[in-house]
């Protein structure tokens, strides 16, 4: 049997001794000079579309300084794959269920709750917020910030200020944040204080707008299809009955999502396409139709159909979005040039991750919301202040409620009991402890919305996953993803899988007490051969 299904008391009994002696670093401890945070986050950036992770699609030199600098986490993950949730868990350190921020669709962000942010600023911290909020209020716990309403627009977007009034910028959105970003810490904060600046990206949200500089690149490349790209779901019914197929007309709207508009054009989301190119100046809009009305002109005499379509709409969302990464990456090299011209670097942690990850084509999706690796795994690399020995590849398992606990006891700030993360700052230091978290505990909430991706929760150890989709549908799966790396195979109630489902299903039902969360998979006790 694997051994990280061997879970005993004694393990999480060290685990809370672990937590418990990383909040003794109270203020008294804090070094005398405390290191600065910038905490650098974009929506929807994928493991598989960052070259420290994966060579096979695109380069991203500016995100690998920071892993080369510093550390690359190999298994990190997040709590619920989805931007508003995700964001409020790396803000409190909690999971949805106890943060109260279940959903973009259903829920707004209790704003008078704690946060790290609140946490550094009592302990003298200049704090800053630059970019996507998304969390339907208006920030607290900063010092200073600009915020754009909702998801944002790639062009000509709209900031709302901290005194309430929204201005529109002109330019591109990821050029305008870091803009925004390196004038807060050139002109407004204040150097003889620590700071933790948060720069935090639309890009790579859909609908994939490449700045009108990046339009022609990757115009050459042909991306390999993934070998799951036509999955037909068996044994598999929630991932059959989503809404996230590339394929689907639907799902990916030729015109929104792949800007194939012409005016006799017309698609569910085709108002939200021209609301977007309406805001675009006569110099952008005049580049922008240079390069796409060829693209546009070819489509339509093609006319294609069912698999050739499909494969189509592939490339073209895989250029896109891999456009609108370069943005993002050149955006990271002027941050990191900043710090490193202006000798900020030496006493600075760097984080780059995203809110979550994204399906690139695997299982014939895009978008994110499932339990399953893709979506549950999130780019984390850190460059380090001077003085922390960790360098390279990070293997132990950490979640984005762990954040807010880290920069909390990186700053020496005491971090509360009720934070369900843990700090990663002996991780950080080189330290292997000899008991670390054995599993990860994933919950989704969002449904019936938009994608109709099903209610789920699961965990997910080292070795095997297991799910549980639940309201109006009552299924479960089972992955061991050392076989299975995919998830095409769900081996749940095959024969001679009857002890580790039992392990498994023990592991969950300990995670949801763990964490009191109060939906919780009811089984019957005591588990036997028979009952699975």
């Amino acid at each position: 049997m694997n051994t990280d299904l061997l879970l005993h008391g004694a393990a999480l009994t060290a685990m809370a001794t672990a937590t418990a002696a990383a909040t003794t670093a109270g203020p008294e401890h804090k070094p005398a000079q405390r290191p600065n945070i910038v905490y650098i986050m974009t929506d929807d950036h994928t493991a598989q579309m960052m070259s420290a992770y994966d060579r096979r699609h695109i380069s991203t030199p500016n995100l690998d300084r920071i892993a080369a600098d510093g550390v690359r986490f190999t298994n990190s993950f997040v709590a619920n794959s989805l931007s508003g949730p995700s964001r409020a868990c790396m803000l409190t350190g909690k999971h949805s269920h106890t943060n109260g921020f279940l959903s973009n669709e259903f829920s707004t962000f209790d704003a008078s709750q704690p946060t790290f942010p609140k946490y550094l600023q009592q302990a003298g911290y200049q704090t800053a917020l630059i970019g996507k909020w998304h969390l339907h209020v208006l920030p607290t716990g900063f010092d200073h910030w600009e915020i754009v309403p909702g998801q944002g627009d790639y062009y000509q977007p709209d900031f709302i200020n901290m005194q309430g009034d929204t201005v529109t910028h002109h330019g591109y959105l990821t050029n305008i944040i870091s803009d925004k970003a390196i004038d807060w810490l050139e002109t407004q904060r204040d150097p003889s204080r620590p700071f933790c600046l948060l720069i935090h990206h639309k890009a790579i949200h859909r609908n994939w707008m490449a700045d009108t500089c990046d339009l022609d690149l990757y115009e050459d490349r042909v991306f390999d299809l993934p070998e799951n790209f036509f999955d037909n779901y068996a044994g598999r019914r929630a991932a059959a009955e989503q809404e996230m197929s590339i394929a689907s007309p639907h799902d990916m709207d030729v015109v929104y999502d792949l800007k194939m508009w012409r005016p006799d054009s017309h698609s569910r989301l085709t108002p939200n396409y021209l609301y977007m190119t309406g805001r675009m100046d006569s110099a952008q809009r005049a580049r922008w139709d240079e390069f796409y009305q060829p693209i546009i002109d070819r489509f339509y005499a093609d006319s294609l159909s069912g698999d050739s379509l499909a494969v189509w709409k592939y490339q073209r969302y895989m250029r896109d979005y891999a456009k609108t990464v370069a943005s993002l990456d050149r955006n990271v090299g002027r941050v990191l040039d900043y710090l490193r011209d202006h000798g900020l670097d030496d006493n600075t942690l760097v984080v780059y991750t995203s809110d979550q990850g994204f399906y690139m084509g695997e299982h014939g999706w895009f978008d994110k919301r499932f339990i399953y690796e893709e979506s549950l795994r999130t780019p984390l690399v850190m460059r380090l202040p001077k003085g922390f020995a960790a360098h390279g590849d990070i293997d132990s398992m950490v979640q984005n409620i762990d954040y807010a606990p880290t920069f909390l006891d990186l700053a020496g700030v005491e971090i509360p009991a009720d934070m369900q993360g843990v700090s990663l700052l002996p991780l950080l230091r080189g330290e292997q402890p000899a008991e670390w978290r054995p599993y990860v505990y994933y919950h989704f909430h969002e449904y019936p919305a938009e994608h109709q991706v099903k209610r789920h929760y699961g965990i997910r150890t080292h070795r095997y996953k297991i799910v549980h989709f639940y309201n109006d549908i009552d299924t479960l799966e089972l992955y061991d993803l050392e076989a299975d790396p995919t998830e095409m195979h769900n081996i749940y109630g095959e024969p001679g899988t009857a002890n580790i489902t039992r392990r498994m299903l023990h592991l969950l039902r300990q995670a949801q007490e763990q964490y009191d969360d109060p939906i919780r998979f009811q089984y019957p006790s005591p588990l036997t051969d028979t009952t699975l």
